[in-house]
């Protein structure tokens, strides 16, 4: 994928041990605007699929009057799916079981205060 803007937030990310993928999308889409991946992830239906579940996330946060979904996770059996957003943009982040995701929740969550 071609250099954009955002390629310095995401490499902020992909260099956390354990993360195999950062995608930046767009929340009502799902298309991909930048990403970073290692061999194996697809990363357009991947960005789709978990783009709906953050959508899904908000709009449930939002009935139960919790306010708007700033950060998501997916933990399953081999690793975790993390995603925040702000202003109709997502990051998605693809990582193993093991990593420490306190720190990439910081990380992430860092990045997304430096949308637009």
């Amino acid at each position: 994928m071609a250099t954009t803007p955002f390629a310095p937030l995401l490499q902020s990310i992909i260099r956390h041990r354990g993360v195999t993928g950062v995608l930046l999308v767009g929340e009502d889409d799902g298309l991909v605007v930048d990403s970073v991946l290692q061999v194996g992830v697809n990363g357009a239906a991947f960005a789709a699929l978990t783009a709906s579940l953050y959508r899904k996330a908000r709009r449930s946060a939002e009935a139960a009057g919790l306010g708007r979904t700033g950060y998501f996770e997916l933990d399953a059996v081999d690793g975790r799916v993390l995603a925040a957003g702000k202003n109709e943009l997502v990051f998605i982040v693809v990582a193993e079981a093991r990593i420490n995701v306190g720190l990439l929740r910081v990380e992430l969550l860092k990045a997304v205060e430096r949308l637009p």
